[in-house]
């Protein structure tokens, strides 16, 4: 990359189609020839030409991309700090902006539950951000039914006990927490702050919690792991199986060169469900949404402009139970299949010799009327308990209380997942994050003491009532797939 510098007046001269420069953070890059294969369009970029569009991009992008993008070839150099930068101010525009600017939110003190922050997110997100992380499959029954069914899980108290200390520290997976909740994988964080997943990991260093990243996060593996101190947050990477078998085999070896301790593999996505609210709502050329993994972007289409949908389509539908072999091949890493939403699923990842699974169902992003994940929790207890004996389980969709994850450790989870409530939250940054994990962690202290417990493995079905959901539970399980096996693989006894 030259050193050189660039006076402002010679940048806007290149503010054409054959001709075209732009500056993000005070570099300046040549973009001419990148333009008509910029998967976001033209508008965008030729709304900058001859501008600094660091706004812009720095709003969706990781800071690496476009270095790694355009090479060292394409750049011009830095700008002159002798010359007047505010030439530099790009034509205005709204379509980026958020419908709340950060002095007009409530102090983040009055935020009191995860509610508050979902309320503050509503307003604050630009409209794509807020279709995008907030949508879910058609009627949004899956969506609405994760949160519900905790509603409907009674507490049996245990009382004249000393709960004035409380454990919450548990492990996951060999790695020490503090806390039995997680960040779950979640894509394009950066739509919600500029910080995106380097303000998570930040925020779950300080708190000693754990971290799933999503194959879609808007950092790379190294910018979110390298943020904190080494070691300080157990990493976990969630992978969607990529068409290219190549694209994810160097993933996976990114994993291991960055200290992950495990890979999550999405299995509930094969393909994307119909969110009809991203739909809704087209993506705007200003606020083009990218992952610095994937290399996906956002589009509109006859469809309408689902996120989801067209930055998925480099997802294999083939990917089968056959092809963890593959998986096992190319990672010497635990491997945790996410997504499970029956008995036989868990117990199929039992049979292939797996280290753990997570009950979800995308948070009803898929495919809507698919079962609660607490529910399905219950089936696999009632049908295959075993599952626990010697998988680790985890769960994630519709935990917004600290009751809720009591409710999910007592009937077998290990810990639980959190994606929506963790982006709401980084409406005010990595301060936020802190805000949000210091309510979770209030309310799950209290609930223990409430119940009577002290520690996280005196938690058990004992205290729990389940009479009004137990007829939801299939009586029986007849699996049309015959290599489905009731008993314990010989690898596992």
């Amino acid at each position: 990359m030259t050193d050189a510098s660039v006076p402002v007046e010679d940048i806007k001269k290149h503010s054409s189609k054959e001709d075209c420069w732009i500056v993000v953070d005070d570099v300046v890059w040549d973009i001419t020839d990148f333009v008509p294969s910029h998967p976001g369009g033209h508008d965008i970029i030729y709304r900058h030409a001859g501008y600094d569009a660091s706004a812009a991009y720095n709003a969706i992008h990781s800071p690496s991309l476009i270095s790694k993008t355009l090479g060292p070839t394409k750049c011009r150099g830095k700008v002159d700090s002798t010359t007047s930068s505010a030439l530099l101010k790009p034509p205005p525009t709204e379509a980026a902006q958020p419908k709340l600017v950060l002095g007009a939110k409530p102090p983040l003190s009055s935020l009191i539950n995860s509610y508050d922050f979902e309320a503050v997110a509503e307003k604050a997100l630009t409209k794509k951000a807020w279709a995008f992380y907030s949508s879910a499959a058609t009627n949004l029954v899956t969506r609405d039914a994760n949160r519900n069914m905790f509603d409907r899980i009674w507490f049996r108290p245990r009382l004249l006990r000393n709960v004035r200390d409380v454990n919450t520290k548990t492990k996951i997976l060999g790695a020490d927490v503090n806390l039995p909740f997680f960040v779950s994988p979640a894509a394009l964080a950066r739509l919600a702050h500029p910080d995106g997943e380097l303000a998570l990991a930040r925020g779950s260093e300080k708190f000693g919690i754990a971290q799933c990243i999503s194959t879609n996060a808007s950092y790379t593996m190294a910018e979110i792991t390298s943020s904190v101190h080494s070691d300080a947050v157990p990493f976990f990477f969630q992978l969607y199986v990529n068409k290219d078998r190549i694209a994810s085999e160097v993933l996976l070896k990114d994993a291991e060169k960055n200290g992950i301790k495990a890979i999550w593999v999405t299995i509930d996505g094969p393909v994307q469900g119909k969110r009809e609210a991203d739909e809704r709502v087209k993506v705007d050329s200003a606020v083009v949404a990218s992952t610095a993994m994937s290399g996906e972007t956002a589009t509109n289409d006859t469809k309408g402009g689902g996120i989801g949908r067209t930055t998925g389509g480099y997802i294999d539908p083939t990917f089968s139970w056959d092809d963890l072999a593959w998986l096992r091949r190319h990672t010497k890493l635990p491997i945790v299949v996410k997504g499970v939403q029956t008995a036989e699923d868990a117990v199929l990842a039992l049979n292939h010799g797996l280290d753990g699974i997570v009950i979800s169902n995308h948070g009803g992003r898929n495919l809507d009327t698919s079962p609660p994940s607490l529910l399905t929790l219950m089936e696999i207890r009632r049908h295959n308990p075993e599952v626990f004996q010697y998988l680790e389980v985890y769960l994630d969709c519709g935990v917004r209380r600290g009751t809720d994850i009591v409710k999910a450790l007592c009937l077998g989870a290990k810990a639980v997942g959190m994606g929506r409530p963790f982006l709401y939250s980084l409406t005010y940054g990595q301060e936020g994050v802190e805000h949000f994990i210091e309510i979770m962690k209030d309310e799950l202290e209290t609930s223990m003491r409430l119940l009577g417990i002290t520690d996280l493995s005196q938690a058990h079905p004992r205290f729990l009532n389940t009479c009004e959901v137990e007829h939801l539970i299939p009586k029986t399980l007849e699996s049309p797939f015959p290599e489905v096996s009731q008993s314990i693989p010989r690898a596992r006894l």
